[in-house]
């Protein structure tokens, strides 16, 4: 009698059935444990995690496409991979290893308590908007001198009280100096290595801009105005200059509990170190290193181009 009401009825037997006012239901298998109840058309695939835990997917290629779940470990967490292929060896390593730094680098903060991140080379804000999704709620200090770039930036922050933006670089002293841009989210202070043109062809055409630049023990005070007890942490991503944001610290580079930088195995601009030169100066200060990630590879011989260095300061660590 209850489509005589204008009551839809999805019989989904064994006594089981779906009751619907508005628009007719779809019944959908998805395997032996379940079935999908879906209002419209799909496709839809569907990939069982482990015992009555399903992932469906509206509208994803082939309906009969195959996932794969992987085990990480004893973790608890699964690694859903599309059936497809889409995702070559190489771009899966570093899109997990861009995931895995981030995450190793927000449990580093809670960790030894840092409560200020200094986001040296902050572009749009991308590595600002990773933390903040894996729960850092502590301030971020972003510096960005390009123009474009440093608009997109603000943009980002605007809406974040914690998230102080600066339109302006760090380096070993205050002065204004050109940057190489229009090269997407690899603007440099230094021009391309021989290396580096042949690897990007974005390296062809290049305007500049000038810039401001500061020393970094300049700024910390304003940076860490109203904390209490400043515990912070240095990221830089500057494209081959990062030893040169590091300079400018001075004797300040002791109070940062921890840092990351990107060094380079196979350098992409003139007279940036090679990452041991690099990693040398920072462990003369005092860091260790806790995590290497790369960032890019060689697609021909898989070498890594750059890694993400991720060290802290073992006498900050609590207790």
């Amino acid at each position: 009698m209850l489509p005589r009401f204008g009551v839809q009825v999805l019989d989904l037997g064994a006594g089981t059935a779906v009751l619907s006012r508005r628009g007719e239901r779809t019944r959908v298998r998805v395997g032996r444990e379940a079935d999908l109840v879906v209002r419209g058309e799909g496709p839809y695939t569907a990939a069982r995690m482990r015992q009555g835990v399903w992932v469906v997917a509206r509208g994803r290629g082939d309906p009969a496409a195959t996932w794969k779940s992987v085990p990480l470990g004893n973790t608890g967490a699964q690694l859903l991979l599309d059936g497809s292929g889409a995702a070559d060896e190489r771009s899966l390593q570093l899109a997990a290893a861009t995931f895995l730094c981030t995450h190793h680098v927000a449990g580093l903060l809670e960790h030894y308590g840092v409560n200020c991140v200094f986001d040296v080379g902050a572009n749009a804000g991308q590595y600002a908007k990773r933390l903040r999704g894996l729960g850092y709620t502590g301030r971020i200090v972003s510096f960005e001198p390009t123009e474009d770039a440093f608009a997109k930036l603000r943009q980002a922050a605007d809406p974040d009280p914690e998230w102080w933006v600066y339109p302006f670089g760090l380096g070993r002293e205050d002065a204004t100096h050109s940057i190489h841009v229009d090269w997407n989210t690899m603007n440099s202070l230094l021009p391309p290595s021989e290396y580096g043109k042949g690897r990007y062809r974005r390296f062809a055409r290049t305007r500049t801009e000038e810039i401001e630049l500061r020393r970094l023990d300049g700024v910390m005070d304003k940076a860490l105005a109203g904390l209490a007890e400043p515990r912070p942490y240095l990221k830089m991503d500057t494209q081959g200059y990062d030893l040169e944001v590091f300079a400018g610290a001075g004797d300040r580079t002791g109070e940062f509990v921890g840092m990351q930088s990107e060094v380079a195995a196979l350098p992409l601009y003139e007279g940036s170190p090679r990452m041991a030169e690099a990693i040398a100066v920072y462990e003369e200060s005092g860091f260790e290193i806790t995590g290497m990630y790369p960032v890019t590879r060689e697609a021909t011989t898989g070498r890594v181009v750059e890694f993400d260095c991720v060290m802290m300061r073992a006498a900050a660590a609590p207790g």
